[in-house]
This record gives C-alpha cells, structure tokens and sequence, in this order.
C-alpha cells in the first residue's frame, strides 16, 4: 500500500522548563513563530497557552522539561506539546463550578482535530491540528 505522508514545510521545536515560566515563554515564543510564518495565531496562541500550562501543572516532574513542537504544510497547523507524565492522561472535564480544569474545553472548541499519543516511556504528547484553508491561507 503506497501512502502520501504530507511533508511539513514549517517546524518549530522548543524545550523548555515545566513551570509557570516555561508555559509563558512556550506561549509567547510560538506566537511569535508564528507571525513570522503568516499564519493566524489567536486561536493557535489559546491552544498553546493550555497545553503548555497543562505540561507545567498536570505533567511536571521536578528537573524534568516540556517540549513544544510546531509544524505546518499548506492545509494544516500541528501543535504538539510532550511532559515526561505519561501515566496522567488528560480528561476534559465538564463546565462546572471550579475556576480551574477546563483547558481542554478550550482547545476542543478552537482546534479542528486534538488528541493524545503515549510514549515513548515515561512521556505522552497531547496534540491540536488547525485547518489553515478556513483561515484564508
């Protein structure tokens, strides 16, 4: 069976701390990368914002990192963000009371396609697909 694996054109990788600080920068830099590639970054920088902060709380090991990676082709943005907790898969949580734990909700509603992929051991990556025609591209 022959199959077409779309190349990406675009990549970005990052590894940063799993803290506070670590999810600012991850936010901050990926937004910033993609300016520059001309590609729609409101929704994307939200999707970031969750995941890495997600990585910094739900997935944090003390002296262990976070990485982002970034990639694009001509029809769609892919947002990976991978801790070293891959025994904690995240759960959205329904809209309730709490002020916290509804990260996901977010990324649901703003990403096109998200999931989540284990390994390699210890470690898991929760990824966001965007649809780049929507957007005019």
């Amino acid at each position: 069976m022959n199959q077409e694996i779309a190349e990406y054109k675009l990549q970005f990788k990052l590894q940063l701390s799993a803290t506070r600080r670590g999810a600012r920068l991850a936010r901050l830099l990926a937004t910033e990368e993609l300016r520059s590639w001309g590609l729609p970054f409101e929704g994307p920088a939200h999707v970031i914002a969750e995941l890495a902060t997600n990585a910094a709380t739900h997935g944090r090991v003390p002296g262990r990192d976070f990485r982002i990676v970034m990639s694009s082709d001509a029809d769609t943005l892919r947002i990976e963000v991978t801790d070293v907790r891959g025994d904690r898969l995240p759960v959205q949580q329904a809209i309730g009371l709490r002020e916290s734990g509804h990260g996901l909700i977010v990324v649901d509603a703003l990403a096109d396609r998200w999931g989540t992929t284990r390994g390699p051991f210890p470690c898991k990556t929760v990824w966001a697909e965007f649809d780049l025609p929507m957007w005019g591209r």
